[in-house]
């Protein structure tokens, strides 16, 4: 498996489809996934993009710095990668903290970045509050006690019960995520708020929702797209997310923006 060792931590990174001549597209994941979220994506588009995917600092394969983490260290680990894998440019798929990852690197590393799609997430994702407790009901009990309201916040009911056996995979990498990394992220989406700075983002844009997210709710995918300067917006059926619930839908938007713009 390849890492990517950096001075506090290393990077575990996977890149399928890796045929030379083909664009590079790169999928940024949510807060307590790993990088497998994106399996539906890659068998989907290995036969058009090299796709490099990889696994935020403290979760999955990669190892855990110690908290706090700020946005600008979750957007400095892509840029390491990029430079390590000699990669100049790519398109960009993120979701939640994954999306807020891509519109800090769109403000402060646009060069880097080809056309841009943010999902299921917010220029500010929650209040500073909530963020604070969260990291402090973690840091008393560990990740088990929110797989339920986990479970709840990401797939409908009706999706938990055709997909049994997916879902239950998902939560189960949920719970074993390192409990330090994930309150790192946390506090790293305590302090991020990029509302003011979206005007900055000139990349061809798109935003993609869940209808049913009370995470991050279309309303704010909707106002990412009219602040960025070439921005549009689609929903989908689904929760927080949106690309396993919907993911044929979703291919088909994510492959059709990326050709077509």
């Amino acid at each position: 498996m390849p890492y990517l060792d950096l001075a506090g931590h290393r990077l575990h990174y996977r890149i399928d489809g890796d045929v030379a001549g083909r664009p590079w597209l790169l999928f940024c994941n949510s807060l307590g996934t790993d990088l497998g979220m994106w399996d539906r994506q890659v068998a989907a588009l290995t036969q058009t993009y090299r796709v490099l995917r990889y696994d935020r600092r403290g979760h999955g394969r990669s190892s855990a710095p110690p908290a706090r983490y700020a946005l600008s260290d979750l957007g400095g680990d892509v840029l390491a990668l990029l430079d390590a894998l000699n990669i100049d440019r790519v398109h960009f798929c993120g979701l939640s903290i994954g999306g807020l990852t891509g519109q800090w690197l769109a403000i402060h590393a646009g060069d880097r970045l080809g056309k841009v799609v943010l999902c299921a997430t917010a220029a500010r994702i929650g209040t500073s509050d909530g963020w604070e407790d969260r990291m402090q009901a973690v840091r008393k009990s560990g990740l088990g006690g929110l797989v339920v309201a986990t479970s709840d916040r990401w797939f409908t009911p009706d999706f938990t019960l055709a997909e049994p056996e997916l879902v239950g995979g998902i939560l189960d990498r949920f719970a074993a995520t390192s409990p330090e990394g994930y309150v790192g992220c946390c506090s790293a989406l305590a302090d991020a708020d990029l509302r003011g700075e979206l005007d900055r983002i000139y990349h061809s844009l798109l935003t993609v929702s869940g209808e049913d997210d009370a995470v991050c709710p279309p309303s704010d995918l909707k106002a990412i797209a009219a602040n960025v300067q070439r921005g549009r917006h689609v929903a989908l059926a689904g929760r927080h997310i949106v690309n396993i619930e919907s993911s044929a839908a979703f291919n088909a938007v994510l492959s059709d923006f990326l050709q077509n713009g």
